[in-house]
């Protein structure tokens, strides 16, 4: 059967669950001033400048896929995580609420299955590596088969480091055999699945039936009103739009602009890069990006405009960063609304007052990316706030470049991350940024307190009858 594994992956998924069994059992023992050392080891072993320039050039090499600049900057995204890691208690009591009596002890989680997607192979081992060591965890990562090689490289270079520290090597370990079955079966002895990649790998880590923390798919949009600063607005669309050739989730996919700015939007968008497709160059677009049912085509993700255009037919300048095309709808039937994970984006124009962006934004993702992120630039409060009220996101950034943002970044209070869940509305079990507190079970101990308990009066106000409690 197709999902049956071969002798010779049982032998291997055999080996890392008993390496990582014993592994998990030393890690255990840790105190907070090892885990938190163990931590620095592995994340300069990759993070620094040196060694991430060369798995940046593997993993574009490998895959075909990513900008090398934006790829580098990468790097910082994991000292964010260590950052975050390092300010946290993990080990024993973590939080104490004396008023409730309570006392929170952390615990391991056991041991993770890291679902690796081709986009990232070596930030996601890096950021799951010190989340899990922070948490006491052990971790098998699953590499994605077109950037397997580099993913390999990546989880060799924290084993040295942790081997240089006097740990066990397989606090990480990496699968070699890989495939879809492999990965179904890696999830579903574990006990707990980290699930970053496409769709369908994540909805196998919620069949598992092992926990699991999954992503949901982006369509990232960004609302510009009347008092939005046009200048730096777009280049915050560039920089978001271009960032890795526009292949993560988070990458500008949809501008919402006011009419009142619309034409010096475009005009400066220009400026920024940009490349405005006319309506011939747009049906072009249409025609090598989706199919006929409307299936996003793979050949066309995550690539330079230049050769974007090239496949469809028609040629840009050399120095255009991005193509935008003028969105003519907002639906099913009109592809340019969806997610697009290339150097391209839409641009739709709300007329009369903010309800009608917010219209527009609820039919965007009705068409997909609901429970991912909107942004929005503005500095009219009310408009921030009502977009919070309505959203169907997770995260709403507001004058920030989404895809540097919403993972967090250093200027943001979001928790660093490289997996971001998008809560029921995208299918996930979270709505926040996977983060430290997600690696780790927590005991409560709970001590008694002086009765907390209000009257009926208080409790069902002008309902209460008291006749019927007689």
């Amino acid at each position: 059967m197709a999902d049956e594994l071969t002798k010779e992956q049982q032998d291997e998924l055999d080996e890392v669950f008993a390496k990582a069994r014993k592994a998990l059992a030393i890690i255990e023992t840790y105190d907070q001033s090892r885990v938190d050392r163990l931590c620095q080891a592995v994340a300069w072993a990759v993070a620094n400048k040196q060694t991430f320039t060369r798995l940046v050039d593997m993993g574009i090499q490998e895959s075909g896929l990513g900008d090398y600049a934006s790829r580098m900057n990468k790097r910082f995204k994991i000292r964010g995580v260590l950052r975050d890691a390092l300010r946290q208690k993990s080990v024993g009591i973590i939080e104490e609420i004396p008023e409730k009596g309570i006392v929170k002890y952390a615990k391991p989680v056991g041991i993770i299955a890291s679902i690796v997607p081709t986009t990232n192979p070596d930030l996601t081992p890096a950021g799951n590596a010190i989340y899990a060591i922070k948490a006491r965890d052990v971790v098998i990562f699953s590499p994605h088969p077109r950037s397997k090689k580099t993913t390999f490289e990546t989880v060799r270079l924290m084993q040295e480091a942790l081997e240089r520290e006097g740990a066990p090597a397989e606090i990480v370990q990496c699968l070699t055999k890989v495939n879809i079955p492999m990965s179904k079966a890696l999830m579903a002895r574990a006990d707990l699945v980290i699930a970053t990649g496409g769709q369908q790998m994540v909805r196998a880590a919620y069949s598992s039936g092992t926990p699991a923390y999954g992503v949901g798919a982006g369509n990232a949009t960004m609302i510009f009103d009347e008092t939005t600063n046009i200048e730096e607005a777009a280049h915050y669309t560039m920089l978001s739009k271009t960032s890795d050739y526009g292949s993560g989730c988070s990458a500008d996919g949809n501008l919402v602009v006011h009419e009142s700015i619309y034409d010096q939007m475009l005009t400066q968008l220009e400026k920024e890069g940009g490349y405005i497709a006319n309506t011939e160059e747009r049906a072009l677009l249409q025609k090598v990006m989706w199919d006929d049912e409307g299936h996003r085509l793979p050949d066309t993700v995550a690539i330079a405009p230049q050769k974007l255009a090239q496949i469809a037919g028609f040629e840009i300048p050399e120095d255009r960063k991005f193509i935008a095309i003028i969105g003519d709808g907002i639906g099913k039937d009109h592809p340019f609304s969806s997610e697009k994970l290339t150097t391209l984006l839409a641009i739709h124009k709300y007329e009369g007052s903010f309800d009608n962006a917010v219209k527009m934004m609820h039919a965007i993702y009705e068409v997909g990316g609901k429970g991912h992120s909107v942004g929005i630039y503005s500095f009219n409060d009310e408009h921030i706030h009502q977009l919070a009220l309505e959203a169907p996101v997770s995260r709403i950034m507001v004058r920030q470049p989404q895809s540097k943002a919403n993972a967090g970044a250093f200027n943001n209070g979001m928790p660093m991350t490289s997996s971001m869940g998008c809560g029921t509305w995208g299918g996930n079990i979270i709505s926040e940024n996977l983060n430290l507190k997600h690696y780790m079970n927590t005991t409560w101990v709970s001590r008694p307190i002086p009765e907390d308990r209000p009257s009926d009066e208080e409790l069902f106000g002008e309902f209460y009858v008291p006749e019927m409690e007689r």
